[in-house]
């Protein structure tokens, strides 16, 4: 071998070192606009965290200022849109991964699939309003809202879903059918658990999108404040109910921005938790790196 051809002495090309330059500065960049978010979020908001703000509601008369009633509210829509849209969701990807024959009906759901998860979140507010407010006679309610941010997660939890039935091996299905296991059986004890790292993440990433909304549910759930009357847990969900998001927009629009970034670091905290979450997660259900 040429001693000019060695990789010890491959020279070291001047646009490589550039590139490599830029990819660590973009790296760094998104590290420090992260940080300066984080920094900046609390130097604002943290004054505002006290006892009575997470444990009260807003009240004129007795002077307090709290968003006890939309941090219930925000723990509703999650319970209810992950209640409706995990087992549609996670149901439509095994159907269609395990099920479904390739072809043109599959390749139109798929695609159904991409198209709703790029619709702006207004339209579905506004689509949520009409047919579940109107049309169902809801109103503006939770439940409402729930519906709508259901149609907006079922995308993510379903491509997540599928993604992750796909890095399953095949041999697993055809070990376990060639032992005599049914395909449902099949699917129930060995892709489920196989690929649940992958499933929890696309829950956990809805579970971010939902915290995250405000356009949508703004025209459907509406912007009440105010905690469950006692015994009136279950009613609730036919009551208007805002969430952070919405209180957040309110307290900003009103010029009342200690309140609007002691909200924004309360939501930071929550995504904070949700990521952390989701590493924890997918660590501790993979059954891969538990071998």
């Amino acid at each position: 071998m040429n001693k000019e051809q060695s990789i010890c002495n491959k020279k070291v090309r001047g646009m490589d070192t550039f590139l490599y330059g830029c990819i660590y500065l973009s790296a760094a960049f998104a590290v420090a606009l992260l940080l300066m978010i984080i920094c900046y979020v609390a130097a604002k908001g943290i004054g505002r965290i006290t006892p009575e703000f997470l444990t009260t509601v807003t009240s004129a008369r007795k002077g307090t200022v709290g968003i006890a009633g939309n941090i219930v509210n925000t723990l509703y829509i999650i319970v209810i849109t992950l209640l409706i849209a995990t087992p549609i969701g996670v149901g439509s990807a095994i159907y269609l991964n395990e099920y479904a024959k390739p072809g043109r009906l599959v390749r139109l759901i798929e695609f159904t699939t991409e198209t709703l998860s790029g619709i702006p979140s207004i339209i579905f507010g506004l689509f949520g309003m009409v047919f579940f407010g109107t049309t169902l006679k809801l109103g503006y309610s939770l439940l409402t809202g729930s519906l709508t941010l259901s149609l907006m997660v079922l995308p993510l939890i379903t491509r997540n879903t599928q993604e992750a039935l796909r890095t399953v091996p095949d041999s697993y299905r055809s070990g376990a059918l060639g032992m005599g296991a049914t395909k449902w059986h099949m699917i129930r004890t060995i892709l489920i658990p196989s690929s649940m790292p992958g499933i929890i993440t696309g829950v956990i990433l809805a579970i971010g999108r939902i915290v995250g909304e405000s356009a949508a549910l703004l025209f459907t759930a509406g912007s009440g404040y105010l905690l469950p009357k006692a015994g009136g847990w279950l009613s609730k969900i036919l009551e208007s109910g805002g969430t952070l998001t919405i209180q957040l927009y309110l307290s900003s629009s009103k010029a009342e921005y200690d309140v609007a970034f002691g909200i924004a670091f309360v939501l930071l905290i929550i995504v904070l938790c949700i990521n952390f979450l989701t590493k924890y997660l997918a660590r501790r259900f993979d059954v891969t790196r538990l071998k």
